[in-house]
C-alpha cells in the first residue's frame, strides 16, 4: 500500500518547537513533490507548505513563513517539517501527501498517498 507515515507529533507549549517526519511507504519519494497539511478540530484541512521533487523550491502559506521549515531527504524517502514558535492556532493533526508539482494548490482529493497524520496539541 502506498502511503505516508507521519510521526513526531507531541504535546507542546506555546513557543515550543517540533520536528515532524513524513516517511514514504510502498513508493519512492523521489518522483513526487510533498505538501504538508493540517486540520484543526472542526475545521477544514488546509495546506501548510510544499516542497519540490529536488527540494529546490518551496511554497509556504503566510502563517508558516518564518516559523516553519520544510525539507526532504530522498535517500531516506522522508520529508520533514520543522516548526518553531508554535502557537495555539497551530493545534491540529498534521498530514503529508504527494503531488506532481507545487505550482498549483489542488483540491484535497487530488493529492496522493495520504498518511494517518500526527497530532500536534499546543496547550499551556
Amino acid at each position: 500500500q502506498k502511503q505516508f507515515v507521519e510521526s513526531g507529533g507531541a504535546l507542546v507549549q506555546p513557543g515550543g518547537s517540533l520536528r515532524l517526519s513524513c516517511a514514504a511507504s510502498g513508493f519512492s519519494l523521489e518522483y513526487y513533490s510533498v505538501r504538508w497539511f493540517r486540520q484543526a478540530p472542526g475545521k477544514e484541512r488546509e495546506g501548510v507548505v510544499c516542497i519540490s521533487i529536488d527540494g529546490g523550491k518551496t511554497s509556504y502559506k503566510d502563517f508558516a513563513k518564518g516559523r516553519f521549515t520544510i525539507s526532504r531527504d530522498n535517500a531516506k524517502n522522508t520529508a520533514y517539517l520543522q516548526m518553531n514558535n508554535l502557537q495555539p492556532a497551530d493545534h491540529g493533526v498534521y498530514y503529508c501527501a504527494a503531488t506532481y508539482s507545487c505550482r498549483a494548490y489542488l483540491s484535497i482529493p487530488a493529492y496522493l498517498n495520504w498518511g494517518q497524520g500526527t497530532p500536534v496539541p499546543v496547550s499551556s
